[in-house]
């Protein structure tokens, strides 16, 4: 059987000097959860990571709680399949007008019906700046910088902790290390 492909996108952890976590412990931590080919990006929450008949949501409740218990940091995990990454992605509808995708902000939805609430935000006007909704992100393209974005700052607002976001390089990272081969087990 082959393993289930999954990202975990923890929030606000190695973000100035509060909430560091080393990523070799997460990686480690994931790995005593039974979980394999567990491997980061960058060094800010990004893990993607197989699991066999493990749910995301479980798998998100399993990783925050060992957080807490073996690195004393509590944050916000959310966890998605290689196949809801693949819709997240191919849903944006602001990519084309993002010359620069760093500054193309995908905010992803903790609970799907979070989009009720997103939904007037998509309705206003934001000069250069753009937002779209997805059925489990909200894309905000911020041309004057992701710190400028009034756009992003009011999506931030809405959904307080219910999100966490990404640029758009990082989750194409994510996604393609989603893609490669499992690594070799140690001492194969």
């Amino acid at each position: 059987m082959t393993s289930q492909r999954y990202i975990a996108l923890i929030r606000g952890i190695n973000v100035g000097r509060a909430k560091r976590v080393a990523m070799a412990d997460l990686r480690k931590l994931l790995e005593e959860l039974g979980y394999t080919d567990v491997r980061s990006v960058l060094n800010s929450g990004n893990l993607v990571f197989a699991a066999d008949g493990v749910e995301a949501v479980a798998a998100a409740a399993a990783i925050e709680e060992q957080m807490v218990l073996k690195l004393g940091v509590a944050a916000k995990v959310m966890v998605l399949s290689r196949e809801e990454l693949a819709t997240v992605l191919a849903e944006n509808t602001v990519l084309e007008q993002a010359s620069d995708h760093a500054r193309l902000l995908v905010f992803i939805l903790g609970d799907a019906a979070l989009r009720a609430a997103v939904a007037p935000l998509c309705e206003q006007a934001w000069g250069s700046e753009a937002l779209a909704l997805g059925q489990r992100a909200a894309y905000v393209w911020c041309p004057e910088g992701v710190l400028a974005s009034a756009a992003a700052t009011a999506l931030g607002k809405q959904l307080g902790d219910n999100t966490t976001s990404r640029n758009w390089n990082t989750l194409c990272k994510l996604y393609a290390l989603c893609n490669e081969p499992a690594m070799a087990p140690p001492g194969a």
